[in-house]
């Protein structure tokens, strides 16, 4: 099996290091801290915090975690981090866990605060709070509380309860708070983060759009030197911000190919060969492979096994496009050795290959893969966020057509079918989600919602009545939802009006269909897709 090497990751020269002892809000301060123009990433509370140093961090902020610092299997942390003169911010427990190393006092004092807290900034003029109301709401999750700081910090906050809600020593760099700056029910909480980043770490605001573009040209560049590769283009934002990366970075030496795997949406073919060409000139080559899909997919209703036979076929279908490519050349050193995939980071921590072990579902592009892969990948996305790959597409030169689209997953229809894949159900689908998308557009809502599924509950009917005779028909599903990065997501109110609409034209227009209905679960304890 060949090697599966991913570009390079050239980290800006201020990298804030994110250690996640098991928060839900891990990825939100990662998030937040770029927002805060500084680049950011997630490591495990696992990780030796020699190599966290090795890796020279300008700042390390300590998460929240579920657990109780005094408690037997509480992850920890070397306290030798607190001495190698790099700047940390502590988090509700990294806040706590800071506190017991440094020889404060944690303990379960009874004083829970859980949800919005009125905290009282007892140092206006701190490094972390000078310029913030003396009164400000919180976000708390604790149920220990830090009753005395350690020797050498100052007390900068409190709240009725919790005595020690702040503590800073600017001499040493160490700052924690017990409250969760990252939510924004936490209404200063951004710009308590960015003291800490600013003055207390002494960093600049220099990570941008453009910074991302000039480092990831460099990467790719280096990886590819002279061969060749080619990209999974699938249309979608991801992959189209991907390709133009790439075509940037190496231009002749990118082919782009698109494959029908005859999943996609109505008229989803004809406007990525219209559009991602117009916008970028990169070479495409279009292969209908809807034949060889639905082939591998018949018979086959389980989730997981649809998503690693559409990744299998994609490969198979991106390998024979390879063999084509080197063929036309006629070159022996035409070597074309490299797929370029929009792979981002929710899609990696979903897969089980972020800070946790959780694996939720494989996305096509991560879990999905063959193992026999001949291919080097190129994922110059893959850690970042959908809004931060939207900006880069922005930078690039992307149409808002294709920047602002709504996410489509890369195994297309396939996973919006509850049961087996057929033609005659994909048909079904395709008019169902074209409706709901031009309802949608005629509403100006498009940017309101993150994602709207339509899923197809193939393998389950419903009585219906319909020209005054009993029907026997399929459920549609419309899964409407909210979302910064697809991490969690809530869903969309629509109006009533919007969903009369759609669910009248559907059950009218649509054979086979006399039902529809609405998802409204949030995310957790659902996924965004169904499948």
């Amino acid at each position: 099996m060949a090697s599966v090497a991913t570009v390079a990751e050239t980290a800006p020269q201020d990298t804030v290091l994110v250690v996640d002892f098991g928060a839900q809000y891990a990825q939100l301060i990662a998030r937040r801290v770029r927002e805060a123009r500084v680049y950011s990433e997630i490591v495990p509370s696992t990780t030796p915090v020699d190599e966290i140093l090795a890796r020279r961090p300008s700042a390390i902020i300590l998460s929240g975690g579920p657990s109780s610092v005094y408690a037997e299997e509480a992850p920890g942390l070397d306290p030798a981090i607190f001495e190698a003169g790099v700047p940390v911010f502590g988090m509700c427990y990294g806040f706590q866990l800071m506190a017991q190393a440094l020889g404060g006092t944690v303990d379960n004092t009874g004083a829970r605060e859980y949800g919005r807290t009125q905290l009282s900034v007892t140092r206006s003029g701190s490094t972390l709070f000078e310029g913030t109301p003396d009164e400000q709401q919180v976000w708390m999750s604790h149920g220990d509380a830090c009753s005395a700081a350690p020797e050498g910090f100052l007390v900068t906050a409190a709240t009725d309860t919790v005595p020690v809600a702040a503590f800073e020593n600017d001499e040493r760099r160490l700052y924690g708070v017990q409250h969760h700056p990252e939510v924004l029910h936490s209404t200063h909480g951004q710009q308590v983060l960015e003291h800490f980043l600013y003055r207390g770490a002494g960093i600049s605001p220099s990570w941008t759009t453009g910074s991302i573009v000039e480092e990831q040209v460099a990467a790719i560049r280096a990886q590819i030197g002279s061969k060749r590769a080619i990209c999974a283009l699938s249309g979608g934002v991801d992959s189209a911000v991907a390709a133009a990366l790439v075509n940037r970075a190496v231009g002749e030496q990118l082919t782009c190919v698109y494959v029908d795997h005859g999943l996609m949406r109505k008229g989803e073919t004809e406007q990525v060969e219209k559009d991602f060409v117009a916008a970028t000139g990169a070479k495409l080559r279009l292969v209908d492979a809807s034949e060889r899909f639905l082939d591998a997919l018949a018979g086959v209703s389980d989730p997981e096994t649809k998503r690693k036979i559409i990744g299998r076929e994609f490969i198979r279908v991106f390998e024979q496009a390879q063999a084509e490519l080197v063929a036309e050349a006629g070159a022996a050193g035409e070597d074309v050795a490299f797929l370029v995939q929009g792979t981002l980071y929710p899609d990696v921590v979903e897969s089980g290959g972020g800070t946790g072990t959780a694996n939720i579902k494989s996305h096509h592009n991560v879990g999905g893969l063959p193992e026999d892969i001949e291919f080097q990948l190129v994922e110059p996305l893959r850690q970042l966020f959908k809004d931060e790959v939207r900006m880069v597409g922005q930078e690039l030169g992307l149409p808002e057509e294709i920047v602002h689209r709504q996410p489509f997953p890369g195994p297309g229809l396939g996973i919006r079918i509850i049961g087996e894949v057929t033609r005659d159900r994909l048909d079904l689908l395709r008019e169902a989600d074209a409706i709901v998308r031009e309802e949608l557009t005629a509403a100006g809502l498009d940017r309101d919602i993150w994602q709207c599924p339509v899923v197809l509950l193939a393998d389950v009917r419903s009585v219906g009545v319909q020209g005054d005779g009993r029907t026997y028909g399929h459920p549609i599903v419309l899964r409407p939802v909210s979302s910064e990065d697809a991490m969690t997501a809530d869903w969309s109110r629509l109006p009533y009006d919007l969903l009369a609409r759609v669910s009248n034209r559907i059950t009218n227009e649509v054979r086979d269909v006399n039902r529809v209905t609405l998802d409204i679960t949030s995310k957790p304890p659902g996924t965004i897709e169904w499948e």
